[in-house]
C-alpha cells in the first residue's frame, strides 16, 4: 500500500496542524496520528499560552524571564523570534474560535512559576483542549488536508530506501504501520515534517500521553539527523499521587494562583526555604525541592494546598481538575492535593533552525520533538504550545518558499515482510519497557550521579542489541515499533547526561554540583 502527499506531518497536535493549515490552500497535506487526532499531548495541556499583552510588561521581560529558566543555554534570537511572535500567534487562534478567558473586554492573564508579569493566555484549565478541538475543525473544513488516524510511523524514507538505491539523506516519506489495515505502508512525500512529541514515557512516572515514545527524534536520528540535549528531561513538580491515576497533571497555574506546597510530616511549608520566589520558582527548583522533602522524610508525596482561597475562585479556574479529584474523592477547596514530580516535558530533541529544518533535506521539525533553542535547559512554563504555533508556521512558510528547490521523491522500495514471522514472545516487550522505564526513573531522573547513568548504560547497551534481535526477526507492531524508539531515547537521554559535566537546569548530578562558565549544547552526531 503506498500514498503520495505534497507534504507528510507526522504528528496532529498544535505543531503539525498549524503547519497544516498554512500548507493547505495550495499543497496536499497528509497529517497522520498514532492513535486518534486528538490524542496526543496539545490535548492534555492545562496551564496555556504565554505572551506579552499586559500593560507593562514587555517583550524583553519574556525573553529574561525564558533565558532565566532555561539557565542561560537558550539561543537569544530564537527566544526574541518565539515570543516576539507570540501576541500574533494568540490572535490568529481566537480567529479560529478559541474561547480564550476574559475579564471585561480584555483577555485573562494567569501567572505561572518563572514568569515576571501575567502573561498566562488559557481556557479555564483546559486550553490544549480547546486549542486542538478549534485546530481540528478548522483542518476538517480544508480539502487539501487528509487526516489519518491510527498510523504508527516506523522510518523515515531516505535514499537507502529507492529502488535506485543512493546515500542520499534527503528524506522523501515515511513507512508507517496502519492498526485498521494491520499492514505497513509506503507514504512518500516531497517534505516531511515532524511533530511527533517527545519521549516521556521512557520514565516509570510521566504526564505525556501513552504514545509519547520518542518516535519522531529516533526516527531522526537513524536517517542521520544529529540531536542536542536530551539530558534536560524536565520533571513537573506537581503531578497527582494516586495509585490508580497515574499521570494526571495538577497545573502550574495552582501554584501561579496562590497554592502552597506543604511537607505532609511537619506541616512546613518549605519552598522558601529553597528559593526567594517560593512556590513561583521555575520548574527544575520546585522538582528538585520536593525530591530533597520526599528522600528525606521518607515521604510518599507532598501537600500542594489552594484550600485556602475562596471556593468559587478555586471551581472558577480549575474547574477541570476540581471535578476530576473530586471523583477521586479529593475536594481542593477544603483540603490539600497529594502531589509527586514526574517526567513532563521533554526539552532536548531533533536540531532545528528558525525554519524547523533538520539536517536532512526535506525532512522539518516542530515542537517538543526538536532542540530550537528556545527553552535551553529548562522550559518555562507555556512556551511549549507557543513553539508549536510558531515553529509550525515557520515551517511551512520555508517549505512554501523552497518548493522548488527540494528534492524529487524517487522510486520507493514497498515494505518487505516476507523475512518476518509472528513472535509469539511478545512478553518480551513488556518486561523490557518495564525495565527501560524503572530504570530511566532511578538512575536518570531529578538528581544524578555518574555511577547511576553508567549503570544506566551498561543496561541500555544490553536491551538495544536485545531489541534490535528481536526486532530483526518478527513482523512489526505498534508496541514492538515504540519499544525500538524507546531504547534509542533512552540511550541518546543517557549519552548526553553522561558527557555534561555540570549541574545546569534541569541535569542535575552530585558529582559536578556546580554550573560551568561557558553554556554549550550537547550535541550528539550520528
Amino acid at each position: 500500500m503506498s500514498s503520495d502527499f505534497d507534504v507528510l506531518i507526522v504528528g496532529s497536535g498544535a505543531a503539525g496542524l498549524t503547519a497544516a493549515l498554512n500548507l493547505a490552500p495550495g499543497l496536499k497535506v497528509g497529517v497522520i496520528a498514532k492513535g486518534g487526532v486528538g490524542e496526543g499531548a496539545t490535548n492534555w495541556a492545562q496551564g496555556g499560552i504565554a505572551a506579552v499583552l499586559e500593560e507593562g510588561d514587555t517583550f524583553e521581560a519574556h525573553v529574561n524571564d525564558t533565558m532565566i529558566a532555561g539557565a542561560g543555554l537558550n539561543d537569544r534570537e530564537v527566544v526574541e523570534f518565539v515570543v516576539g511572535e507570540a501576541p500574533a500567534a494568540i490572535a490568529r487562534l481566537a480567529e479560529l474560535g478559541v474561547p480564550f478567558e476574559t475579564e471585561g473586554n480584555e483577555l485573562h492573564l494567569t501567572r505561572e512559576g518563572g514568569h515576571s508579569h501575567r502573561r498566562i493566555v488559557h481556557v479555564a484549565d483546559a486550553t490544549g483542549r480547546a486549542i486542538q478541538q478549534a485546530l481540528e475543525a478548522a483542518a476538517a473544513k480544508q480539502p487539501n488536508i487528509t487526516l489519518v488516524p491510527d498510523m504508527v510511523a516506523i522510518d523515515l524514507i531516505t535514499g537507502r530506501h529507492a529502488t535506485d538505491f543512493s546515500t542520499s539523506g534527503a528524506v522523501h516519506g515515511l513507512y508507517a504501520y496502519s492498526r485498521k489495515k494491520k499492514k505497513v505502508e509506503t507514504l512518500r512525500s516531497r517534505a516531511t515534517i515532524l511533530a511527533s512529541g517527545g519521549a516521556g514515557r521512557a520514565y516509570l512516572f510521566s504526564t505525556a500521553p501513552r504514545g509519547a515514545t520518542g518516535d519522531g527524534i529516533a526516527m531522526a536520528w537513524r536517517a542521520g539527523c544529529r540531536v542536542s540535549n536530551m539530558e534536560f528531561m524536565q520533571f513537573h513538580p506537581t503531578c497527582l499521587y494516586n495509585l490508580e491515576v497515574k499521570n494526571f497533571l495538577i497545573t502550574e497555574a495552582v501554584r501561579g494562583e496562590g497554592g502552597l506546597l506543604v511537607n505532609p510530616k511537619t506541616g512546613h511549608r518549605f519552598m522558601p526555604d529553597y528559593d526567594e520566589r517560593a512556590e513561583l520558582a521555575p520548574r527544575d527548583i520546585v522538582a528538585r525541592a520536593i525530591d530533597n522533602e520526599i528522600k528525606r522524610d521518607g515521604l510518599d508525596f507532598v501537600h500542594l494546598d489552594i484550600s485556602h482561597r475562596e471556593p468559587e475562585f478555586v471551581i472558577g479556574h480549575f474547574p477541570t481538575i476540581h471535578e476530576k479529584l473530586l471523583g477521586l474523592g479529593i475536594d481542593m477547596t477544603k483540603e490539600p492535593i497529594p502531589v509527586v514530580p514526574a517526567q513532563h516535558y521533554t526539552c532536548g530533541g531533533v536540531l532545528v533552525d528558525r525554519h524547523g529544518c533538520t539536517d536532512a533535506p526535506g525532512l522539518y521539525a516542530a515542537g517538543e520533538v526538536t532542540q530550537s533553542g528556545l527553552h535551553g535547559a529548562n522550559r518555562l512554563a507555556s512556551n511549549s504550545l507557543l513553539e508549536c504555533l510558531v515553529f509550525g508556521e515557520a515551517a511551512a512558510k520555508h517549505i512554501l518558499a523552497s518548493w522548488d528547490s527540494l528534492p524529487e521523491v524517487p522510486t520507493i522500495r514497498a515494505w518487505d515482510e516476507s523475512r518476518v514471522t509472528d513472535s509469539d514472545e511478545e512478553v518480551v516487550i513488556a518486561q523490557t519497557w518495564g525495565e527501560i522505564r524503572r530504570f530511566m526513573w532511578n538512575y536518570v531522573g531529578i538528581v544524578r550521579t555518574s555511577k547511576r547513568l553508567e549503570r544506566a548504560k551498561h543496561r541500555i547497551d544490553l536491551l538495544r542489541r536485545e531489541v534490535a534481535d528481536y526486532y530483526k526477526h518478527f513482523r512489526v507492531t505498534p508496541d514492538l515499533i515504540e519499544l525500538r524508539n524507546l531504547v534509542e531515547v533512552a540511550d541518546l537521554i543517557i549519552r548526553s547526561a553522561l558527557s555534561r559535566h555540570e549541574s545546569r537546569g534541569l541535569h542535575y548530578t552530585l558529582d559536578y554540583p556546580k554550573m560551568l562558565a561557558e553554556p554549550k549544547d550537547t550535541v550528539l552526531v550520528p
